[in-house]
């Protein structure tokens, strides 16, 4: 027999040899394999909190449009006159007109009066796009 020959020894003996390396990185690749799905987990953890987060997130108020509340119209029954005026025109009004579908003479101190009310309804409940010109908010 020459050295180059391998004998049913050395042939079992490598691969018990083989055997052994190959049942190490088995062990190796289970441990990292272990590694991997705890990490995996934990990924898929926290993408379900950030889910839940944004999920909250959205169901809260805009904060970019704050709700004021809304304006109380005064008790004095001329507050309910000008707003039944606005609520027949359709389009922004003056005192002066104001005056004349209420049907109260056109004098300045009335002509004042309505304004003064009118400017005091413009907090909340009218609008004034353009000075002196009085309309209800259109949504």
């Amino acid at each position: 027999m020459s050295d180059s020959e391998l004998t049913l020894e050395a042939v079992l003996a490598r691969l018990e040899e083989q055997e052994r390396e190959i049942a190490v990185q088995t062990e190796a690749t289970r441990g990292r394999i272990a590694e991997l799905t705890a990490r995996v987990d934990e990924f898929d953890r926290v993408a379900e909190e950030v889910r839940i987060t944004r999920k909250a997130l959205l169901a809260l108020p805009d904060p970019s449009s704050p709700k004021r509340p809304a304006a109380k119209l005064p008790d004095h029954p001329v507050y309910r006159q000008i707003m039944a005026v606005f609520a027949e025109a359709d389009a922004p009004l003056r005192a002066r007109a104001v005056c004349e579908a209420m049907d109260l003479e056109i004098a300045p101190s009335n002509v004042d009066n309505v304004r003064l009310k009118l400017k005091r309804l413009e907090r909340g409940i009218l609008t004034e796009p353009e000075q002196g010109f009085f309309t209800q908010p259109r949504p």
